[in-house]
């Protein structure tokens, strides 16, 4: 019997290691630094998103200016020609005239062309200016995504060795424990939140600090385990 209440103590000696890993790991999985680096990184994949947008309107009004400018050219060219063949005379007055729309169309036009060109090269700038600022933003973001990375960094390393040390103590402890009851423990504590044994400490159970009577405590520890009624946690005695 004393063999058993051995395994049993080793076991509650386990389950502190285990219960300290588990608040290691919710520790590191619930740093606050971890919220904060999540938004840092969301609001530079947005940045990104919102850039690469502006890329695509310049690359857009950057087409635009050249369509425009090939057309302008062309308005030119033939405006040129078109009001050389005006000056020189020679045509009847319905050629004339005719020719004479046909040099204002061109002017409207040419003027026409110059205002998209204009309006263009305006929105361009524009575009570049919240493009620059944009990235501004990005790299003010982006740096602080960087140290709020080395700051997870530095407190992971701390939290994994602490849970290396308890490990290496439970690996010390888990030879000790009767493979049977390890086995009904391992089973337990998936169910049981994590805690699948507890003191009996002056009639509580240690698991559910539900209290159990004098006959209550008889009937359990007559068991190997002793399981509580309640519960049904292992139970060391005091």
């Amino acid at each position: 019997m004393m063999e058993g209440i051995t395994s049993l103590e080793d076991l509650l000696d386990l389950q502190l290691e285990d219960s300290a890993i588990d608040r290691l790991l919710e520790q590191r999985g619930s740093l606050p630094e971890l919220e904060a680096y999540r938004t840092a990184h969301d609001e530079v994949a947005s940045l990104d998103a919102s850039i690469a947008g502006i890329d695509a309107r310049l690359r857009d009004m950057a087409l635009g200016v050249d369509k425009a400018d090939g057309e302008l050219r062309m308005g030119e060219g033939k405006l040129e020609r078109e009001e050389q063949r005006l000056f020189a005379g020679g045509l009847s007055a319905k050629e004339a005239e005719h020719l004479r729309q046909e040099v204002e169309m061109l002017r409207r036009r040419n003027s026409e062309a110059e205002t998209t060109i204009l309006e263009l090269m305006e929105a361009r700038e524009a575009a570049e200016s919240e493009r620059a600022a944009l990235q501004a933003e990005r790299a003010e973001v982006d740096a602080e995504r960087g140290r709020l990375e080395e700051l997870i960094r530095a407190e992971w390393k701390k939290i994994d060795g602490e849970i290396a040390r308890h490990e290496a103590r439970k690996a010390d402890l888990a030879p000790l424990v009767d493979p049977e009851l390890m086995d009904m423990y391992e089973r337990l504590r998936p169910m049981k939140e994590g805690v699948a044994i507890g003191r009996l400490a002056e009639g509580v159970c240690g698991g559910c600090h539900l209290a159990l009577s004098a006959a209550e405590q008889a009937e359990v520890l007559k068991d190997h385990p002793p399981r509580c009624l309640h519960c049904r946690r292992i139970l060391v005695p005091q």
